[in-house]
């Protein structure tokens, strides 16, 4: 995938903006980016669209821009000129998809149907965006879809909120999705970026969804962890389950391990949704990972391991 689609996909939520002035731009991008949301769709469905991106992409290059509600060339121009790397429109306009592709832009065209998507595929568009999601049949119908156009692929705009957005990211031939739900405009208008930033770091975290795995506890031999493992099961009332190189206890909450695995102490599992995407967004908060234990299957990163051990366990992310 293209690095910018990449980064989509990685960030996985990008919120979808229509700026009143350009004097909305720093502060609300410093918000969402204190929240780990370091992107934005920025709508010319306002006259200062222009000037927002531009500004934003001069002074905050880390941001990762769009523009969206494109409906001209020209305004794919003055996007591009602007610093938008990827354009987004809520139809599918073939000159204007062409014009951007041939200008060597990132195009995402709004589709609802097979052959719209097909042809945007058949043009070049790597990702096509699924407008207005909810309205025109949600994942469910994307499902259906993508049972005969396997390798298109979708960013969905349209509906998508914090009760729903799991359901459209859990699925693999989804890539994205836009959203306003964490910057709505009464809280652009009222200047309230910590509001803002506190619901991006949450949506951020019902997006991974992060929980505790499983906890592996290192023994010295088979002897040492048969005793252990009895003794955590008595003690929770819990069954034992007894494995090749490990005792499993409970519904494998407990990994009693036969000989000392990763970790001075042991192993802690984190589950979550799309370890891609975790990887991506716990490193934006400091989290340094071991790339070389990296367990890829599909295409997409299933399992990995912490650089850094936590209080003598070795710490790994495993999708759920």
């Amino acid at each position: 995938m293209n690095s910018v689609l990449q980064r989509v996909y990685e960030i996985g939520i990008i919120p979808v903006i229509a700026f009143n002035s350009v004097d909305e731009a720093l502060p609300l991008c410093k918000a969402l980016m204190a929240g780990g949301l370091p992107a934005a769709e920025v709508t010319f469905r306002t006259a200062c669209a222009e000037d927002c991106i531009k500004k934003i992409h001069e002074e905050l290059p880390e941001m990762l821009l769009g523009a969206g509600t494109v409906l001209t060339k020209d305004q794919a121009d003055r996007a591009m000129a602007a610093g938008a790397s990827f354009i987004v429109a809520p139809g599918f306009d073939p000159e204007v998809c062409q014009h951007v592709i041939d200008k060597g832009g990132i195009m995402m065209p709004g589709t609802a149907t097979a052959g719209e998507m097909q042809q945007a595929m058949n043009m070049g568009c790597e990702v096509v965006k699924f407008f207005p999601a909810e309205a025109n049949g949600g994942v469910d119908k994307l499902k259906n879809i993508g049972a005969a156009l396997k390798t298109c692929k979708w960013m969905c705009t349209g509906g998508v909120n914090a009760k729903n957005v799991n359901n459209y990211l859990g699925y693999n031939q989804i890539v994205a999705v836009g959203g306003t739900w964490m910057c709505k405009s009464d809280k652009i208008k009222a200047g309230a970026w910590d509001e803002i930033t506190a619901m991006s770091r949450e949506a951020v975290d019902v997006m991974l969804g992060l929980e505790l795995g499983h906890i592996g506890i290192n023994c010295a031999d088979e002897a040492e962890a048969a005793k252990t493992a009895e003794t955590i099961a008595s003690l929770l009332s819990m069954a034992v389950k007894v494995g090749n190189s490990s005792i499993f206890v409970g519904k494998k909450e407990f990994e009693i391990m036969k000989k000392p695995g990763r970790g001075t102490n042991g192993h802690i599992a984190i589950l979550t949704n799309n370890v891609d995407r975790a990887i991506y967004h716990l490193g934006q908060r400091g989290i340094k990972f071991d790339m070389d234990s990296k367990n890829v299957k599909d295409g997409k990163t299933i399992a990995i391991y912490f650089a850094d051990e936590i209080a003598g366990f070795a710490f790994h992310l495993v999708q759920r």
